[in-house]
């Protein structure tokens, strides 16, 4: 790897991170208590335009209200009216998405709160665990810690599968579609399983948690390389992404119960090969995708603000990082960020490809900041 830049003195790298963080709770956090905000509906609109004005919206998504009940459920006692927010959020979750009939959750309703998409998906099912696992955390209500608790059973009964993987989705009455497992879904599982245990001693979901990264290690770990495929090994047309590669080493990486695991030492083995081949050394960009063995070719250089922000929470927990956590934060706060929110995407040339802001990615922020105010401590 190239030098790395000029380290920061701490005093003076303590003092970009506060004007980061002011700018996600001045800018980017009453964009969706405002414009953001569809209060007919009581639920965020999918995204916001350059100038604040929502897109028209052709659905609302579960998964979308789970992210910004995780959002606001980190900002009670921090951002005024934060608890009145989660609380509505955790509402429109059931009165929209819950399904009476089959139970669990749809994936999406039209812009009129109609079902629109009723397939069940584990990705929504994570965020929906991983939010209520949070927001219980810091209301302890009897009704969060039942929704709670009737997640963690539909994962377990519906979705597990005999390997210790989960199906990616299911039809509405949970019926096969034959999807077999993902990665993405996978990682966010085991994410609200590790949250679900920092909330409460529950031996069911640690041991499901162990035998699904034990699971991902034998079905996801490129045997040569050791990063993390998208697809299960011996899929067609498969590639691995940067950004979730960085992902995946936080949270084992963060887990006693997960540090030094085998999935643990393939993706800690792989990721300096991931930073050379994943990462523009001169701007600190993190590409998109990547063909599955490390040589070196991109198959996407779109730059993504959440791959930047997972890339920088990862630093947060190598060795000797202060540097690259200066150089990161820095091309986080100057290409991404602006004075009206934030940029979604950039392409190979760091032009803005995506410059409206999705409400699931205030999600990814969040979880930067708050690995960096650890990290800072």
């Amino acid at each position: 790897m190239p030098d790395a830049p000029r380290s920061a003195s701490q005093p003076e790298l303590t003092a970009l991170f506060a004007t980061v963080q002011q700018h996600f709770q001045d800018v980017i956090v009453p964009l969706w208590q405002g414009p953001g905000w569809n209060a007919a509906m009581a639920l965020p609109y999918e995204a916001l335009d350059a100038e604040h004005r929502p897109l028209p919206p052709q659905r609302y998504r579960a998964m979308a209200c789970a992210r910004q009940l995780y959002l606001f459920a980190s900002l009670i006692g921090d951002v005024p009216a934060a608890e009145e927010r989660a609380a509505a959020l955790f509402r429109s979750l059931q009165r929209h998405f819950h399904d009476a009939e089959h139970g669990g959750w749809f994936y999406s309703i039209d812009a009129h709160g109609a079902p629109l998409d009723q397939r069940k998906d584990l990705y929504t099912h994570a965020f929906i665990l991983f939010a209520c696992a949070h927001y219980w955390a810091k209301v302890r209500e009897p009704l969060v810690a039942s929704v709670l608790n009737a997640a963690l059973e539909v994962v377990a009964q519906r979705f597990a599968t005999d390997d210790g993987l989960y199906e990616a989705s299911l039809d509405r009455d949970w019926s096969s579609l034959n999807t077999g497992p993902l990665q993405n879904p996978l990682m966010h599982l085991a994410e609200a399983f590790l949250a679900t245990l920092s909330v409460r001693d529950d031996t069911a979901v640690q041991t499901a948690l162990v035998v699904l990264c034990d699971g991902m290690h034998k079905r996801f770990i490129h045997p040569d390389d050791g990063v993390m495929l998208e697809k299960p090994l011996g899929a067609v047309d498969n590639w691995f992404e940067p950004g979730h590669q960085f992902e995946w080493y936080f949270l084992l990486e963060s887990s006693a119960l997960l540090r030094g695991s085998t999935l643990h030492r393939s993706l800690s083995r792989a990721f300096s090969a991931t930073e050379q081949q994943g990462v523009n050394q001169q701007t600190g960009a993190v590409r998109a995708m990547l063909d599955p063995n490390l040589d070196g070719r991109p198959r996407d250089e779109t730059q993504r603000i959440w791959a930047q922000a997972e890339y920088l929470r990862a630093l947060t927990l190598r060795p000797d990082s202060e540097a690259l956590i200066q150089r990161q934060l820095l091309a986080l706060q100057q290409r991404f960020l602006h004075a009206g929110g934030w940029y979604e995407c950039l392409d190979r040339d760091s032009a803005v490809s995506r410059g409206d802001m999705p409400s699931t990615t205030p999600y990814h922020l969040a979880t930067c900041y708050r690995g960096l105010a650890e990290y800072f401590g």
